[in-house]
């Protein structure tokens, strides 16, 4: 095939990838959407259409940069090179950084001020996750070398388990330990006072969202025709399934488990994708919709974390077993591909765990000194939509 349409090729696959994942962030939105209280959905959805163009700005100008020492500096006749394949990779590789915001904006939901969370945004896209992103995609300092001469192999991270969602998670849980409950989540006396999601079918309109776009999110990890797959496909659909009847059994029906049971399996499956077989996938699947749900009611009830989403549970725990179950189920002895070290594995997962927390821990605790991070309690009372945003989502007029 004449190399022009391999091209050109190449950049229609990795922009329908991107269109599809940038589509996720709906996904994101509608999730929080359905789960905060009425009061908060205003909030919800201008919080990540807003972090999508805070991230765009970042990644553009410094994030791809920190990652793949590319920029985008020269003339427009040179950025069409190759029909311009450079662009549409970072346009689809932004997708996956602007997914960091999305992820922590569920766990600091509704108590969150608006602008120190864009001021966040901004560093975490620009500085921490291409840090660690350029680590593992791009072999910065050497890291994935010396994981090869140590222990045989690199980390294998096919989409991203921890190198996007376990770094959200992980982030995520550092903010919303700063930031503390929502008030009236937790009594004096040891009680916990449930804040029911919203709106079922909101949440549910999320769920589908993300789940759909989530076969770009992985399939078009291959950034290029030729390495399309599909096991990647299939494997996903097993894990997502896996999720599913996981989170149904464990959750007892609840539909709010129910649909973050697929996000589950699908945040798990991400790292070992390419190389597992479908049955490992669907393990892979069912063991991360019930570790969510179990964890999600630990760390609400027992360690009084008010992560509202769970998104520690969903995105950081489920990433970690990822990027362990892409080192079991990859092994040829296990059906999979090959190529894959436990040893590697775990080094790769702890230093994005290191990287995350403190990132989080410096980030969320300067901005709490300086300027600030959370609404006031009558804030927090009246609602983020009417003390921010000055609308709610269903107004009421006087007739």
């Amino acid at each position: 095939m004449e190399p022009s349409l391999v091209s050109a090729l190449d950049v229609l696959f990795v922009l329908s990838g991107a269109v599809m994942v940038l589509a996720m962030h709906a996904g994101f939105a509608f999730l929080e959407v359905g789960t905060v209280r009425r009061k908060n959905q205003v909030n919800a959805l201008v919080k990540i259409m807003a972090d999508f163009a805070v991230s765009t700005i970042a990644y553009f100008f410094i994030g791809y940069y920190v990652a793949y020492h590319i920029g985008f500096w020269d003339s427009a006749s040179q950025l069409t090179t190759e029909h311009g394949y450079q662009l549409v990779k970072f346009f689809f590789l932004l997708t996956f950084a602007a997914a960091i915001p999305a992820i922590i904006s569920g766990g600091i939901a509704e108590r969150a001020r608006f602008y120190p969370q864009l001021a966040a945004t901004f560093l975490i896209v620009s500085l921490v996750y291409p840090f660690y992103e350029g680590l593992v995609w791009n072999n910065n300092f050497g890291f994935q070398d010396w994981l090869r001469h140590v222990f045989g192999a690199g980390f294998h991270d096919f989409a991203g388990s921890m190198v996007v969602h376990g770094m959200g998670g992980w982030i995520a849980l550092a903010a919303v330990w700063l930031l503390g409950p929502r008030h009236g989540r937790y009594g004096h006396n040891g009680e916990v006072f449930a804040h029911p999601p919203s709106n079922i079918p909101f949440l549910a309109l999320g769920s589908w969202v993300l789940t759909v776009g989530w076969f770009g999110f992985n399939v078009m990890s291959a950034q290029n025709i030729a390495g399309i797959s599909g096991l990647v496909a299939v494997n996903s659909l097993m894990a997502m399934v896996g999720g599913i009847l996981a989170a149904l059994v464990v959750g007892r029906n609840d539909p709010g488990f129910l649909h973050n049971g697929p996000l589950a399996g699908l945040v798990a499956v991400c790292a070992g994708s390419d190389v597992m077989h479908p049955i490992g996938a669907l393990f892979t699947g069912i063991v991360a919709g019930a570790l969510f749900v179990w964890l999600f009611t630990f760390v609400q009830n027992r360690l009084k974390i008010d992560d509202v989403l769970g998104v520690w549970s969903l995105h950081g725990v489920c990433g970690v077993w990822g990027a362990i179950a892409a080192g079991i189920f990859g092994l040829k002895a296990l059906g999979g591909v090959g190529g894959v070290s436990m040893g590697a594995q775990l080094v790769g997962t702890a230093v994005a765990i290191g990287v995350a927390l403190l990132a989080g821990l410096i980030i969320y605790g300067l901005l709490k000194v300086f300027v600030g991070i959370r609404l006031t309690e009558e804030q927090e009372y009246e609602g983020a939509d009417l003390s921010i945003h000055r609308i709610s989502a269903t107004p009421k007029y006087d007739q």
